[in-house]
């Protein structure tokens, strides 16, 4: 049996459909109810504050990084042992990677799990248009269901009603209820969005979430909408099929090789990751040791590998180039040939120095012989693809993962002596991306293992030593799939 579960939706990014989501969560748990949750799309902010919200690890689904099949497995593990899933979609229902297609969209997702769709409307400044706008939504798809409608920012009972009342004369969705403007709810942001999870919600502003909701939503009615939702037809079983399945906890490296310790950077500066990367590190046989680049004196002792992910460390350059120790341990660390894989901000890290907006230069680690500058608009933002091409150090050639950018800082143009291991749109051309230094590999592109998984078996077994081959490990943790 899987969990009672819904799509939270929005018409449009900025409706408020986080906020709605971990209030949501936020009442469902107060009640006593264990719940899942799920963002679409390639986020790394918004899983902390479900984390927060739920109490259980958010994982990301996305229909363009990830396969069917891959994301009906994610959701099944993910969702075993829940009351009940909430999915927070992505920008717009709509909205995916293109215009002419639903690839990687909430509305794609939804009828991917079969999924009923709760629409998200800003009625600030609306009234009997709001029907026209959800019949609209409605009838783009005739195959998504929208079973419900949320009306946020509502200035009061009279408003809403007007808004109940044309809904209702004109559109199948329920009308669920209405949200008012409440400051006490309003989450911060700054420029890559909201804030971190661990940052903004404590147990008051949870609180205040939770009551927020009750009061202008029917819950009960909301839930009744997942327990109505057929399950999908064609691959109804594939659930059951997921749901009985152990965990994947074991450990792959076999009785052989012994058990790889690979360090993970986490705190304030590092803080960008899938749970499912890490989970899939640790499947294969990896030990995630978490360490911080700010405040630890040092690596970690015996650790095989380093990861470095995305985060903030342009907001905390000056406390990173001052941990000076740390700097230098990870540079041995790169001069050993030792395997490390870096992405976005950890990139950064491994560059020469962080230039700021006020053009102070913060010394990092140095590995890579340029400087990350940052830029006060948006530098990249969007999917991509990479195959590597050659021998990337640890990683070989030919494999194929997809991933995305978003960031506002660029990179110093990389001497022509640094080796590029990804071409960024497969097929053709020259490597522009992937660089290579010693066993450090870094890039721009955020990576979801789950589209490559070799990429994952690759890290490890190189972690592991001479000797282990990845096709096994990897061979292995598919059968346990």
């Amino acid at each position: 049996m899987r969990p009672a579960a819904l799509v939270i939706a929005g018409t449009h990014s900025g409706v408020g459909k986080t906020t709605v989501s971990i209030a949501l969560m936020a009442a469902l748990r107060r009640r006593g109810l264990r719940v899942q949750p799920f963002k679409v799309g390639p986020d790394f902010i918004d899983p902390t504050l479900h984390t927060r919200a739920a109490g259980r690890a958010s994982r990301n689904l996305d229909g363009w990084m990830l396969s069917r099949e891959a994301n009906l497995a994610l959701f099944a593990q993910a969702a075993r042992g829940a009351d009940i899933a909430v999915i927070e979609g992505v920008m717009g229902l709509y909205d995916g990677c293109g215009p002419l297609a639903e690839a990687g969209s909430t509305a794609e997702m939804a009828k991917l799990l079969g999924l009923p769709v709760v629409l998200i409307v800003d009625a600030w400044a609306m009234a009997r248009s709001a029907a026209a706008l959800v019949r609209g939504y409605e009838s783009f798809d005739e195959q998504l269901d929208i079973a419900g409608v949320i009306f946020n920012r509502v200035s009061g009972p009279g408003h809403f009603a007007c808004l109940r009342d044309a809904v209702n004369a004109s559109c199948r969705a329920r009308v669920i209820g209405w949200l008012p403007v409440d400051d006490r709810v309003a989450l911060p942001e700054r420029h890559l969005g909201l804030l971190m999870g661990e940052e903004i919600l404590g147990d008051e502003r949870l609180g205040a979430l939770a009551a927020w909701i009750e009061a202008g939503l029917d819950i009960d009615a909301l839930v009744q909408l997942t327990r109505e939702s057929p399950a999908p037809a064609d691959h109804g079983s594939e659930f059951e099929i997921e749901a009985s399945q152990p965990a994947p906890e074991r450990q792959f490296l076999g009785p052989g090789p012994r058990r790889v310790r690979i360090g993970v950077a986490r705190d304030r500066a590092f803080c960008f990751y899938y749970q499912d990367n890490l989970d899939l590190l640790a499947s294969l046989g990896a030990e995630i040791v978490e360490f911080s680049p700010i405040a630890d004196p040092g690596l970690p002792r015996g650790l095989d590998g380093l990861y470095f992910g995305g985060g903030y460390p342009e907001l905390y350059a000056a406390q990173l180039a001052a941990n000076a120790r740390m700097r230098a341990d990870v540079a041995r660390f790169v001069q050993r040939r030792l395997p490390v894989y870096a992405e976005c901000g950890g990139f950064m890290y491994l560059s020469r120095a962080i230039i700021d907006l006020e053009e102070t230069a913060h010394p990092m680690v140095g590995v890579f012989p340029a400087q990350a500058r940052m830029r006060p608009r948006l530098a990249a933002l969007g999917y991509a693809e990479v195959e590597t091409v050659g021998g990337a150090g640890w990683l070989p050639g030919g494999l194929r993962a997809r991933g995305h950018e978003f960031r506002y800082s660029v990179m110093d143009e990389m001497p022509a002596a640094i080796s590029r291991r990804y071409r960024v749109a497969p097929g053709g051309g020259a490597p522009t991306e992937g660089y290579v230094v010693g066993g450090a590999l870094a890039s721009y592109i955020h990576l979801h293992f789950r589209s490559c998984p070799q990429f994952a078996a690759h890290l490890v077994a190189a972690c592991a030593g001479p000797g282990f081959q990845a096709e096994g490990s990897l061979s292995r943790f598919e059968e346990a799939l």
